[in-house]
């Protein structure tokens, strides 16, 4: 079954599901893209489920600053008062950013939906959402065998791609961050 998408414009779209289009937007941005095969070779349908499905997965994994510019929304963005990175009209005090350089509160950030575009390419090519059997856990051969919970195996649902195009606006959920057990010897 084919699934009918509904992009979000910027106007805060009750019923949203993705941020970028099969024939509009993905097409445009892979026209200068080197890595295109997975894209150029998929169906419509499954162009498709891959935007709507990289659309989740950057809503689920990414915290954006600011916040939800209306109450219907679907989707993250449109966002109020997240700082635009790329603006000139402010300056960090102790208190935090004086200005007004805000990104548009009706927009959604041409980074956001190049974003989508690249997380569709790589859920073509791959299933990021599985984690392969074995990972996260090790086994330590020392004196005595081990096994030991280690998630630094894991893989990561967005590509290095999509989070280099998410970073300017927010950071990842996916944070690899904790406590690290510290041995000495």
């Amino acid at each position: 079954m084919a699934i009918t998408l509904v992009q979000e414009d910027g106007s805060g779209v009750a019923g949203a599901n993705t941020y970028a289009l099969p024939d509009i937007d993905a097409d445009l941005y892979f026209e200068g893209h080197l890595y295109a095969a997975q894209w150029a070779a998929a169906t419509t349908d499954s162009k498709s489920a891959a935007l709507a499905m990289a659309t989740r997965l950057i809503d689920t994994c990414w915290q954006f600053r600011g916040f939800r510019a209306t109450d219907v929304q679907s989707l993250q963005w449109p966002r109020q008062m997240c700082p635009d990175p790329d603006g000139r009209r402010r300056s960090l005090t102790v208190l935090g950013w004086v200005g007004d350089n805000w990104l548009s509160s009706i927009i959604v950030p041409p980074a956001i939906v190049a974003a989508t575009c690249e997380q569709a390419r790589a859920l073509l090519a791959a299933d990021l959402t599985v984690t392969p059997d074995g990972a996260g856990v090790a086994t330590y051969m020392d004196a005595t065998t081990t096994t030991k919970y280690d998630k630094s195996d894991t893989p990561r649902m967005l590509s290095r791609m999509t989070e280099a195009l998410l970073a300017k606006y927010g950071t990842s959920l996916e944070s690899r961050g904790g406590a690290v057990r510290l041995s000495r010897q």
